[in-house]
């Protein structure tokens, strides 16, 4: 695997050959959409979400919807510069730590965990660049709508609760996210640059959308149908399917835990359209009155991918359950709160 150090090393010394990618990739000339023998957009096969383009706007770009080539050819020259294989993996915003960097003169290329670190940038996908500021394309300014007042104290009593905790919940396993516990990272996932691969698999009545990370698949039925009732919720909500145009669209609605910090009450409106032989544009729209005072559209290009999914074999969480616990009682009895035998 090729790291992002060493691909824009490559890039820098190739005097300016690769120049930033429109803000829609560009089919050849006489390219058309393939399609299945039901006469549908073929969009099966890999494709991988790797972008280097933030959800929201960084506010050294505040209006700015677009950079020329030769900022991306700056911001490239920035990273050459700051990352290292070698230290520890960038998880967060890259394009805004590279721009915070740039106004400080200095990057710390450290672990959101630095107490026992992480893995090292070398394990990370080879990202993809282009002109764009923001995933976000409404609202126009890039930026996540304002929450609800019903939302910001939702969050605020959160903060409290963590903050008095000191950690997480522990009592039990059941505490702890789904994430840690291999269960779930959640449908759909949109984190960029590890095991970010999707697979799309269709058939006339039914299309499935397999998830690299903890291999979760959607099975989105494509046949006429109402979602479920309100109380019944699943996991990764219950996925419509439909065509407009010839754009696959994928309606989801009945979470359990909801998405990027809404309530279960979501609605999640994903398009998937593909626009060149290389590149599928994944849009989605997340409507939740409960949390953000509109609705917002992100947009993210999906690059075709030419080798296979092989299985996420999560195994972290469930070696460290124990030790993750056996920490907490500890805590609690250092505090002279130990929990009596048989408590949770």
């Amino acid at each position: 695997m090729r790291n992002l150090h060493a691909v824009l090393v490559a890039v820098t010394l190739a005097a300016g050959s690769l120049v930033g990618v429109s803000l829609t990739a560009q089919a050849p000339a006489g390219w058309k959409v393939p399609r299945t023998p039901d006469g549908r957009p073929d969009l099966q096969g890999v494709w991988g979400n790797n972008s280097v383009t933030p959800m929201a706007r960084p506010t050294q770009w505040k209006d700015k919807a677009a950079l020329t080539d030769a900022e991306l050819d700056d911001l490239k020259k920035m990273a050459t510069q700051f990352v290292d294989q070698g230290g520890d993996a960038i998880f967060g915003n890259f394009v805004q730590l590279m721009l915070n960097a740039k106004d400080k003169g200095a990057f710390a290329q450290v672990s959101y965990d630095p107490t026992t670190g992480n893995y090292n940038q070398f394990w990370m996908a080879d990202r993809e660049w282009d002109n764009r500021t923001s995933l976000i394309t409404d609202p126009p300014d890039g930026q996540l709508p304002a929450l609800t007042a019903e939302a910001q104290a939702r969050r605020a009593e959160a903060a409290r609760a963590r903050a008095a905790r000191g950690r997480g919940p522990s009592d039990g396993p059941e505490d702890r996210p789904l994430s840690e516990r291999c269960i779930s990272y959640g449908a759909p996932r949109t984190g960029a640059n590890y095991n970010s691969y999707i697979q799309i698999i269709q058939s006339p009545a039914t299309t499935v959308l397999l998830q690299e990370m903890i291999h979760d698949a959607r099975v989105v039925p494509m046949t006429p149908g109402s979602h479920l009732p309100a109380r019944i919720r699943q996991l990764h909500g219950d996925p419509r399917g439909r065509w407009e145009g010839d754009s696959l669209v994928v309606e989801s609605t009945n979470f359990i835990n909801g998405f990027q910090g809404s309530t279960p009450d979501v609605k999640l409106t994903e398009r998937y359209t593909r626009v060149s032989p290389d590149y599928v544009n994944w849009e989605i729209t997340v409507e939740d009155p409960k949390t953000w005072t509109k609705p917002y559209t992100f947009m993210i290009r999906l690059k075709k991918a030419t080798g296979l999914i092989y299985e996420y074999a999560c195994h972290e969480g469930n070696y460290a359950m124990e030790g993750i616990l056996a920490g907490a009682r500890a805590e609690e009895a250092k505090a002279g709160g130990a929990k009596k035998p048989g408590s949770r």
